[in-house]
């Protein structure tokens, strides 16, 4: 089968690992590189063999699939005009700005029977994957992603920059409707907000409670799940998942009334993993693991907490 001609659009900080990735995968031949920056482009051309290029448009004709790394004010654009044009398209999160936006994409990927698939990372973080084997009927999960304030990823909230890696998780664990939603949040060193927490009931009576900001003084990716007899405790960061489970027949003498296993993973390497997942599904017209729905559902999530955040502030 002749590679893939792949290329990716926005090569700044992250679009530099998608241009690395995609020059290394088997069955991917690194055509382009797309950047306004002409240092940027020139820079990662010279790192991967790529033909640096100013202009997505100039991709037409010339590639089968791409990753868009710019940021999200430019996907939709860039998107919709790819996919009418039969190419493949790896979006990053959040997949668009608004819902219609998103939507559109949807119907241009199936009517040009293209894939379409959202950077949703943490899906294919090994102790996710390893964790979902465990899940039976979470009541009750905790989500904290905390990072150290940085100037990059800034052009969105922190709910659709880090809080909506965890709101993607959830909602494909819970696979429920959302029947009630609470938060609260604030800007702290942007204009946007920088902290937040949401509350969210589902309709099958799962709760979640999801911390998001980016002005800690540490890093920290966990989600903590509970069900009726057992606790699942996934480290996104160190990729370690602790299950403890309530031990059957109850405990002998000198015995814990719970059973504790812990897996450690190697770290990997999660981008790659993606990128591999959506040649695959180009090459084998496969659905991708997360795909535009997807990517819609957490956005739609995203946004209504953003706006009961507004609605609490202007209570304030």
């Amino acid at each position: 089968m002749s590679p893939l001609r792949t290329a990716v659009i926005g090569v700044g900080y992250l679009g530099r690992f998608h241009a690395q990735k995609y020059a290394q995968a088997e069955g991917s031949r690194l055509v382009a590189v797309v950047d306004a920056s002409e240092s940027a482009r020139t820079q990662v051309a010279a790192e991967t063999g790529a033909r640096p290029v100013a202009d997505h448009r100039e991709l037409l004709g010339g590639v089968d699939a791409v990753s868009i790394v710019t940021p999200t004010a430019a996907h939709f654009d860039i998107a919709l005009e790819l996919l009418r044009a039969g190419v493949h398209v790896l979006v990053e999160k959040p997949i668009t700005e608004t819902v219609e936006q998103a939507r559109a994409l949807i119907e241009a990927a199936g009517a040009a029977g293209c894939v379409l698939q959202v950077g949703h990372l943490e899906r294919f973080n090994p102790a996710v994957l390893a964790a979902e084997s465990h899940l039976r009927t979470p009541r009750f999960i905790e989500c904290h992603r905390l990072a150290p304030y940085r100037e990059r990823g800034t052009d969105v909230n922190v709910v659709l920059d880090l809080m909506i890696h965890d709101l993607d998780i959830v909602q494909s664990i819970v696979g429920s409707p959302i029947a009630a939603l609470e938060a609260v949040g604030a800007p702290v060193f942007s204009d946007e907000i920088d902290i937040a927490n949401a509350r969210i009931r589902f309709e099958s009576g799962c709760v979640v409670n999801a911390t998001a900001s980016r002005v800690s003084l540490k890093t920290e990716r966990k989600l903590r799940l509970f069900e009726d007899e057992a606790y699942l405790s996934i480290d996104l960061q160190q990729r370690i998942l602790t299950v403890i489970r309530k031990r059957e027949g109850g405990p002998a003498e000198g015995q814990l009334p719970v059973t504790i296993e812990e897996q450690s993973f190697e770290q990997g390497d999660a981008l790659r993993a993606e990128i591999d997942s959506f040649l695959d599904c180009v090459r084998h017209g496969k659905a991708p693991v997360v795909g535009g729905e997807d990517g819609l559902r957490a956005l739609e999530t995203a946004i209504r907490i953003t706006r009961e955040v507004a609605v609490g502030a202007r209570r304030g």
